[in-house]
């Protein structure tokens, strides 16, 4: 027999030399079988290998027999050490976010840019979503998935491309479990689009009517205690979406690298004011990540704008239109990683015309990534079929009539833009109502409340437009904006922009003009009422009026001197009531009768709402 080291390969088994045969060496595993069969046993090294003598085979059965013993009592208190040390596994609640942190093996020099990381979640009847996750720094990634159901175990297994063994084939679980909170928006789900595509419901099928301020610039100006304080008087008023610019997006603009400083805004993007989206901070995601919670714990939903195209914060250039297709999209991939486990509205393009090359990138990879199909849409620039003074003679980012990309699967919804000239103008939600396939649609924004030094849209006049911009075909809700508010301005003073958008306030003064309260009480007259795919109707009155229609089973109409109104083909019985829009009060009700002819309480402005209230907050 031959020492370990005279041989090309490690033995089995190794015999003494004095011929007596007795083992010296024998290596094996836990639970692995050796089997030495006498024909086949012998010395790889010798061309002509002697058989192994009887006696030897017996030797080594008798020494292994013991060992296994042995190995099966370590493999027994092996996995009752793995079952007392193995982690619960956590309750869920529904549609609440669940956040899994990753820890790679390797350095990258670009984490958001060097390695794309995903999770699959898969429950017990063969369900799976796909989440991407997000780089946050350093080594770390994250996950974050909202359960969509109840009393489910949800296994979860990580990929990434390149392969990191600290990121890839990671797995585990997660029970879900009915939500006990009392958020309003979680009760009920995350958004979807309704069948009939022009309206918004929850995952349970509550309609959610949109009614959103612009406090566009708060994720790059503003703090956490202001954002509490906006957050409570938006969802005391009815606001319950925010629309938003989710990084400051001039390419020139300047100022200290500092939220609630005069002129200072923080940054997304190192790299940004070069052009580029690929430099990303992970420190100015996980701020934002505080405002967004308290936003959304008060019932107001986040409306992420990944990079302006239009004016911006302070029309310095903004980036949008110029923006590498590949890095735009990789942005709003970013964003539904991130919060898109929460109540979103994704708006791919803001202040837009027609096909800035990122647009549809974008769109289509919301689309991708986003498991749980959230609403995407577009927010235009007003000149939608006329050529501005602005526009200096330059046609390419106008008359673009708020139906671009009108056929692409991803787009759920078209928001028009009206301009700050303090004009009631109805005609382009009335159009964009009856473009084909179907689209929701509302006027995303309206004059702006003091715009034009203080003086434009002032007053019950906001209150006056949000109810014809419903009426006229914008039926998936409507926006309020002011002056001052969307740029959060620091002090009255702070330099930096022209009359026509601004005004002596801060933001705090600006959250508190009249106007506010007047389109915050919308929300409240559809509370409780099934209006998804109401549907704008003339043929059912006796004048030229729209009214808005589940014919059957909702109606509601806006009476601006509250003059008599009589519908066709009322259901008798339905319950009516007439709602104060100026205050917000159900001053009166009854019962429909199959004439159909209600008169109003006074000559003032009414709502009047037919049918059955069918959902709780």
């Amino acid at each position: 027999m031959k020492d370990p080291g005279e041989v090309n390969r490690k033995p089995v088994a190794i015999l003494n030399r004095d011929k007596s045969n007795r083992i010296i060496y024998l290596s094996a595993r836990p639970r692995q079988t050796i089997t030495l069969d006498t024909a086949a046993s012998y010395d790889p090294d010798n061309i002509n290998p002697p058989k192994m003598k009887k006696e030897t085979l017996n030797q080594i059965q008798t020494l292994l027999f013991p060992w296994k013993i042995i190995l099966a009592a370590l493999f027994a208190l092996v996995i009752a050490s793995g079952c007392m040390n193995q982690l619960p596994v956590p309750e869920v609640q529904q549609w609440t976010s669940h956040e899994i942190t990753l820890i790679s093996q390797s350095s990258y020099d670009n984490g958001y840019t060097d390695i794309d990381v995903r999770a699959s979640f898969t429950n017990g009847n063969g369900d799976t979503l796909l989440r991407p996750a997000f780089w946050d720094g350093g080594k770390t990634w994250k996950i974050r998935f909202a359960p969509p159901d109840t009393g489910s175990v949800w296994t979860w297994e990580a990929f990434s491309e390149p392969a990191d063994r600290g990121l890839t084939g990671k797995t585990g679980k997660l029970h879900s479990v009915a939500y006990t909170g009392n958020n309003k928006l979680l009760r009920h789900g995350l958004l979807r689009m309704s069948p009939g595509k022009r309206n918004v419901i929850h995952a349970d099928g509550k309609p959610f009517l949109v009614v959103g301020d612009t406090p566009w610039s708060i994720p790059f100006r503003a703090t956490t205690d202001q954002v509490k304080i906006y957050a409570a008087d938006r969802m005391n008023k009815g606001f319950n979406a925010a629309l938003l610019m989710s990084v400051q997006p001039d390419m020139y603009a300047e100022g200290p690298d500092v939220r609630n400083t005069v002129l200072g805004f923080a940054r997304g993007f190192d790299d940004l004011h070069e052009g580029h989206l690929n430099k990303l901070r992970p420190d100015y995601f996980q701020y934002l990540d505080s405002l967004m919670q308290i936003l959304v714990d008060h019932g107001i939903v986040p409306v992420y704008q990944p990079v302006f195209h239009g004016f911006g914060w302070k029309g310095k250039t903004v980036l949008g239109p110029t923006a590498d297709p590949d890095e735009y999209a990789r942005y709003c991939k970013y964003l539904v990683a991130r919060f898109g486990s929460m109540p979103a509205f994704w708006l791919v393009s803001g202040d837009a015309h027609r096909l800035d090359p990122g647009v549809k990138p974008g769109g289509e990879m919301t689309e991708k990534w986003d498991c749980y199909h959230q609403p995407t849409g577009i927010h235009y620039n007003p000149a939608d079929d006329y050529l501005p003074s602005w526009a200096r003679g330059d046609s390419s980012r106008c008359f673009h009539y708020n139906r671009s990309y009108q056929d692409e699967p991803w787009l759920d919804f078209q928001w028009a833009q009206t301009g700050h000239d303090g004009l009631h103008l109805y005609h382009k939600v009335e159009r964009m109502y009856d473009n084909k396939p179907v689209k929701a649609n509302l006027n995303g924004e309206p004059t702006y409340e003091g715009m034009g030094n203080g003086k434009n849209g002032l007053g019950w006049w906001q209150g006056e437009e949000a109810w014809n911009q419903l009426m006229h075909g914008g039926t998936m809700g409507v926006v309020y904006g002011a002056v001052c508010l969307w740029q959060w301005k620091i002090t009255p003073d702070e330099p930096g922009w022209d009359s026509w958008t601004n005004a002596p306030m801060s933001w705090k003064e600006a959250m508190a003009q009249e106007g506010s309260y007047y389109a915050g009480l919308v929300s409240k007259a559809f509370e409780g009422f099934d209006f998804a795919d109401m549907e704008r109707r003339r043929d059912l009155t006796d004048s030229d009026r729209y009214i808005l229609v589940k014919e059957g089973l909702f109606y509601i109409a806006y009476l601006d001197k509250g003059d008599p109104i009589t519908i066709k083909n009322m259901t008798s019985g339905l319950p009516y009531y007439w709602f104060n829009p100026k205050t917000g009060v159900f001053e009166a009700e009854g019962l429909a009768s199959s004439e159909g002819t209600f008169k109003a309480p006074d000559n003032n402005p009414w709502v009047l709402i037919i049918g059955e209230r069918k959902f709780k907050q």
